[in-house]
């Protein structure tokens, strides 16, 4: 599901220099990067909705015409 385009020259000159300067090789700094990407997505993602409580759900009842 990780599909990486590949780098221009300027974004892996980037890149490496990122890399060097966290003490890192650019494998490892590639690979930190997308953790920490897809960390970022998880926490984003919006939580499900609650199902309702008991008086909420007898009340929607009580206002429902017969």
């Amino acid at each position: 599901m990780t599909t990486t385009k590949p780098l221009s020259k300027g974004q892996l000159a980037y890149e490496q220099e990122r890399a060097r300067k966290a003490g890192k090789s650019l494998d490892e700094w590639l690979k930190h990067k997308a953790q920490t990407e897809a960390a970022a997505v998880k926490l984003a993602a919006p939580k499900p909705a609650k199902k309702p409580g008991l008086l909420s759900r007898l009340l929607d009842k009580a206002h429902k015409p017969i």
